[in-house]
């Protein structure tokens, strides 16, 4: 989920230039520094910088992707919706144990022992040795590519806004601070780096959250007096679908429920971990690490709308706003230093994904879709992080709706691309290469054009339906029907090492 949901389109207010609130920013830029130059030290190959030599244990893997999975969604854009949306709003989050679950054992374990055995390091490293076939490889890089600098593009954005509010730099200042800070710790560190920025940050947001729920049920008089305010003037707010629309609700339960394993910057994390057997713990550390950092984004969005619903407040200007207003209203100026100090955070980690990710289907898979190999793929790796961090600077100029877009059109790009054929591909025998390099040509062309044409506003789908999940349906049933006419072929495209994977 991108930050660039609330900061692609205002900037925090300039009350964030408090000194605890500065102060407390930079303890975390030096931090990070820390980490990115002990992780440096570490990096020594391609696979260091890229996998993390598969050295990461359970609790880090765990915190780390939830770290990447909620992004400054939950703190910024994710109460103003609850603020707006109502209970329909936790529709998003509610299918978080189920996928979870879900990650671990249908797609986790399988990446991580095929990685093993392959030497896999890349998610579209894994498609291509599941249907034995460097088209279906190269073509989901592609796909990977088009959404990654759109993806960090948002994000430079929301970092550079909120470096704005607190330092006064500027925007465009703001946004190339945000780059080199980002850009040095990844380009050194490789993802190593980024898992412990990851760690580190899932930390903070995770006592930033609980700290300010303690402060919303102190302002709101408890869940009951927050419950009896808003009810007492809108009593469909609270209810099962809150002030969405039933459809509505449902299709981000599912987009973002299924949707989520085919995000790459969750799904190559699993390549990392050191012991596949503790696979065991993570639905239950993922999903506990999750439910704390959650408790900001639906307690400021509740208490926010009780205390407009009473008069203790004037309706915000932006829904988005509810956060900012919360915690510099209502908490002391540390506390809202940790909260956007979670929000830079939650960016940088963000990003430092999508720049791992992105010069890897450039450096790795795009050469060997193509019968080639680069020679140092860790020097290279480091120059490409520059380039598409230079790039992705470049688009975060632009007008703030259209950067916005880029950042919304990236989750339904992945999982229209990568879920039929990484997570069922990689369950289900009888899918085919065919099927595969049809599904991902689907969801690449479908998304980019419906997205497209739905920014220009040339055309509007019935309520409650969106378009990325529309993307995501119609590439499955591609996958499963092209699969189906060409199964006779499905027994051949499967090597015996990638079937013992698949049956474990």
């Amino acid at each position: 989920m991108s930050a660039s949901f609330l900061l692609a389109e205002a900037a925090p207010p300039a009350a964030l230039r408090q000194p605890a609130i500065i102060g407390v920013a930079l303890l975390y830029f030096t931090a990070v520094a820390l980490i990115g130059a002990w992780a440096s030290r570490r990096t020594r190959s391609a696979r260091d910088f890229f996998v993390a030599g598969q050295g990461i244990g359970i609790v880090t893997l765990a915190v780390a992707a939830m770290a990447s999975t909620l992004s400054g969604f939950a703190f910024i854009g994710g109460p103003g919706l609850v603020y707006s949306a109502g209970t329909g709003a936790v529709f998003i989050v509610l299918s978080a144990s189920i996928t979870n679950t879900m990650g671990a054992w249908v797609l986790a374990r399988r990446m991580r022992l095929l990685g093993e055995a392959r030497g896999l390091i890349t998610v579209p490293d894994a498609i291509g040795a599941r249907f034995r076939s460097p088209a279906a490889q190269g073509l989901s890089a592609v796909a990977l590519l088009v959404a990654v600098v759109g993806y960090m593009a948002s994000n430079f954005l929301a970092l550079g806004l909120v470096i704005d509010a607190m330092f006064g730099t500027g925007l465009a200042l703001g946004i190339w601070l945000a780059m080199l800070v980002t850009l040095s710790y990844t380009a050194a560190g490789g993802i190593l780096a980024g898992v412990y920025t990851d760690l580190f940050e899932g930390a903070v947001k995770t006592v930033a959250s609980v700290t300010v729920f303690y402060f919303v049920l102190r302002a709101g008089g408890g869940l009951d007096g927050i419950s009896r305010a808003i009810t007492a003037v809108d009593a469909t707010f609270l209810g099962p679908w809150g002030k969405m629309p039933a459809l509505s609700a449902l299709s981000l339960f599912f987009v973002f429920g299924l949707g989520a394993l085919g995000q790459p910057h969750v799904a190559h994390k699993f390549y990392m971990l050191r012991d596949p057997r503790r696979l065991k713990w993570y639905p239950l550390l993922m999903s506990a690490a999750m439910a704390l950092t959650l408790l900001l984004y639906v307690g400021v969005g509740l208490v926010m709308r009780a205390k407009v619903a009473d008069g203790a407040l004037p309706a915000l200007a932006r829904a988005d706003d509810a956060t900012p207003a919360f915690v510099l209203g209502f908490t002391p100026s540390v506390v809202a230093g940790l909260v956007f100090a979670g929000v830079i955070a939650a960016g940088m980690s963000t990003v430092n994904s999508f720049m791992n990710i992105g010069a890897a289907a450039i450096t790795h898979d795009l050469p060997r879709a193509l019968g080639r190999r680069v020679g140092d793929e860790l020097r290279w790796g480091r120059v490409w992080t520059i380039v598409l961090s230079l790039a992705a600077v470049v688009l975060a100029q632009l007008p703030g709706a259209v950067v916005a877009f880029l950042g919304i059109f990236g989750f339904g790009l992945f999982a229209a691309t990568l879920v039929p054929s990484l997570a069922i591909g990689l369950n289900w025998k009888g899918a085919t290469r065919e099927g595969a390099i049809a599904s991902i040509a689907t969801g690449l062309v479908l998304t980019l054009t419906l997205e497209t044409c739905a920014f220009l506003k040339l055309f509007t789908l019935p309520a409650g339906v969106t378009i990325s999940g529309l993307s995501l349906v119609l590439s499955v049933l591609v996958f499963f029907a092209v699969s189906r006419l060409t199964r006779a072929r499905a027994a051949a495209q499967l090597d015996d090492d990638v079937r013992v994977v698949m049956e474990v």
